[in-house]
């Protein structure tokens, strides 16, 4: 007996698969000819041709301009219309929530950032939310109703067994447990929400220095310190979405911390968090210590001591990286990953001088030898993530040819 039309092997649920398939070559090369686009599909040329033109058609692609400079007669190439859909993400911080609106090519199209200055603001969260999304998609030059869906980065993690914000106290107004339905109702569109160094991971495995890898941990130090662990190519949150909240990890060096979610810090922040460098600077009589806020001020001291040549930032340099080791070992003994990618301003200010400290400390703490990476993703790497979260998602919907 036949199939039916959503029966996959039918002709509809192929045409959209070869649909699929044409759309993710033109996200990753750019323009292409219908030439090129059967050679790399396995189509052939009718076939390619009645593709592109579904596409055309349906609105998901457009013709934009020839093949220039080869021999032969030029040829049109195609493009994955822009507009076709858009996504949006937001990163949250005590200080402030910076959104951005990205179209289904991925590149952002708007930006806006909400200062939110911590226990003084009177505005809701769910005005703050709204605000910055507002402010984003103003700045695109579009309405709210042309975004698909939003991503929102957190510090921290929601419960999925209660709705409530966890491991993130010093985010002020996130906590109440109704917070996710009154996003939702206020919210016009589908959202998620993903914490924050999960997001960076995310990020690093799609565009940076996780490409290709299924196994990895990315550890993050900027405002807190933090990890992401993706397992068999997925993100692994645990049972409440506390999966990498290791700045709480008790390790040697440091007096144990009890009641670390009272105190939201543990072992592991006290010993090698960005709080700790300007610390440690001053015990080694290091000059000019940074003033300001600590994370910054951890960035500067960690890229200056990479490039000078003195006792003193050499020792800096060499203590940091011996505690930084010191908790990794433990998630490698644990994990054993393939990659271990170093991330946030307090770890890649500090280069390939850091990175090449840790991994020889590394190999002397733990019995397997994952080969340690700095991030490649810099610029506002949770907010990328968010985009690239959204973005897979609105893909998926608007791409769906079969429906």
């Amino acid at each position: 007996m036949a199939g039916t039309a959503g029966t996959p092997g039918t002709p509809r649920v192929l045409r959209a698969m070869n649909d699929r398939a044409a759309l993710d070559l033109l996200l990753e090369h750019g323009p292409l000819s219908r030439t090129r686009i059967g050679k790399l599909t396995g189509l052939s040329k009718p076939t390619a041709s009645q593709l592109l033109s579904r596409l055309e058609a349906a609105g998901l692609v457009l013709a934009t301009g020839t093949t220039e400079g080869r021999p032969g007669p030029s040829a049109q190439l195609y493009e994955v219309n822009p507009a076709a859909g858009h996504a949006a993400g937001l990163d949250v911080t005590p200080q402030r929530i910076l959104a951005a609106v990205a179209d289904i090519t991925g590149r952002t199209v708007g930006r806006f950032e909400l200062p939110t200055p911590g226990r003084r603001t009177g505005t809701p969260v769910v005005q703050q939310v709204t605000d910055a999304l507002d402010g984003a998609v103003k700045a695109a030059g579009l309405a709210r109703d042309d975004v698909h869906r939003l991503v929102i980065g957190t510090p921290g993690a929601f419960d999925p067994t209660t709705g409530r914000l966890r491991y993130a106290s010093h985010l002020p107004g996130w906590h109440s447990p109704t917070l996710l339905e009154e996003l939702a109702a206020a919210l016009p569109m589908p959202f998620e929400y993903e914490n924050d160094v999960n997001l960076v991971a995310l990020a690093e495995q799609r565009l940076g220095a996780a490409r290709g890898h299924a196994d990895f941990v990315l550890l993050w130090n900027q405002e807190g310190l933090g990890a992401a662990l993706v397992l068999g190519g997925r993100l692994h949150r645990g049972w409440t979405g506390g999966a990498g909240e290791v700045g709480f990890l008790p390790v040697p060096g440091t007096p144990l911390v009890r009641q670390v979610t009272k105190a939201n810090s543990g072992g592991y922040q006290e010993l090698a968090g960005s709080q700790a460098v300007p610390r440690l600077a001053r015990e080694l009589g290091i000059e000019d210590v940074p003033q300001g806020p600590y994370a910054e001020a951890a960035a500067e001291l960690v890229a200056r001591a990479a490039q000078a040549d003195d006792d003193a930032h050499r020792h800096l340099l060499q203590t940091y990286a011996t505690r930084l080791a010191t908790g990794l070992a433990s998630l490698v003994s644990v994990l054993d990953p393939e990659l271990v990618v170093l991330s946030g301003a307090s770890l890649t200010s500090g280069g390939e001088p850091l990175r090449a400290l840790v991994q020889t400390e590394l190999e002397e703490l733990a019995a397997s030898r994952p080969r340690l990476v700095v991030g490649d993703v810099r610029e506002h790497p949770v907010l990328r993530g968010a985009l690239e979260s959204a973005l897979a998602t609105t893909r998926d919907e608007v791409f769906d040819t079969s429906r």
